[in-house]
């Protein structure tokens, strides 16, 4: 079964979602109504409400509460961008001007409050303590992830451990929470909830690595911003870390991220540099052995029809190029 194929299975469900999204993003003020659905009408892949309807398929998937869940997920990562694009002061996202950009960092702040606010009320209806417990952890994980990013700046010196555990705050639990929640929410036992979050946790990585690659070697039109932003905008990820390991070319890092008189050109010069100095490529392969852990948490579940979907899915995050 190929992606495409899954997308148009779970068409009428994802149309729901969208649906109950810009219900749910209706806002009395003007400015916070516009706000609000500006980031939702410029779409996005929805894997993780994905997950979520896939993840559902090994119980009750017709249960309200699993459209509720993924509806929220949704809303709790798109106020993450949101905040995201203050910290990093991004103009745009996903090929337009992103909330902080069209308006200003208080607008961008609240209106990622408001959609975090959403998403804790439509989820209230859930009745499962142990799911309330999970989502409260991942929303503050996700606010200790932005703090540490802020900290970790241009900061060259940090570790591996610190980069994992960023991205492990900012994005794989997220993406864990999505498996584990559409199992619990379709009345799934807690034990195969866990599995089904491991699952999640490792594709959650390997997708943040296969981003952080892409900012340097993907298509700008179709990642929807400029090429090397994260590292223009401060940002240490796994490529430049592996670069800066290298004594060849660690000064001339350095040098671009420590001056404040740093040109385009010597911004595009570093870019390159990090793109050929097989920094990439290592990156690639820690990307690869996460996703293999996440297809071997597949060996352990039922071998049904949504668990060679939820393979389909690995398979679609290892050879992404958007």
């Amino acid at each position: 079964m190929t992606i495409a194929l899954i997308y148009a299975e779970q068409k009428r469900n994802l149309s729901a979602i969208e649906t109950q999204l810009e219900k749910a993003l209706k806002a009395p003020h003007p400015i916070l109504h516009e706000a609000s659905l500006d980031l939702l009408k410029a779409g996005g892949k929805r894997i993780r409400p994905l997950l979520t309807l896939l993840t559902a398929q090994y119980g009750e998937p017709k249960r309200p509460e699993v459209i509720c869940s993924a509806v929220s997920l949704e809303l709790i990562h798109m106020a993450s961008l949101v905040h995201d694009d203050v910290i990093d002061d991004s103009d745009i996202r996903r090929g337009k001007p992103t909330v902080k950009s069209k308006w200003d960092n208080r607008v961008a702040m609240y209106t990622g409050d408001y959609m975090f606010a959403k998403a804790i009320e439509i989820l209230s209806t859930f009745d499962s303590p142990a799911a309330h417990r999970i989502i409260s952890k991942v929303i503050r994980d996700l606010s200790i992830g932005e703090i540490n990013q802020i900290r970790d700046l241009y900061n060259w010196k940090q570790n591996l451990r610190c980069y994992l555990l960023r991205i492990k705050r900012k994005t794989a639990i997220l993406m864990a929470l999505s498996c584990q929640l559409g199992a619990l929410a379709a009345g799934c036992t807690y034990p195969l909830s866990r599995k089904l979050y491991y699952y999640g946790y490792f594709l959650g990585m390997s997708y943040q690595i296969t981003d952080d690659i892409l900012d340097f070697v993907g298509d700008e039109k179709q990642l929807g911003k400029p090429a090397g932003s994260d590292l223009r905008n401060g940002n240490i990820t796994l490529p430049t870390y592996y670069a800066l390991k290298q004594k060849e070319l660690r000064r001339s890092i350095i040098d671009v991220l420590e001056s404040e008189e740093s040109s385009d050109a010597d911004w595009r010069k570093v870019i390159n540099l990090i793109k050929t100095s097989g920094a990439v490529e290592r990156a690639a392969n820690l990307s690869r052995r996460y996703l293999q852990k996440a297809k071997d948490i597949l060996n352990e579940l039922p071998q049904k029809k949504v668990t060679r979907s939820l393979q389909e899915i690995a398979d679609f995050i290892g050879s992404r190029n958007y």
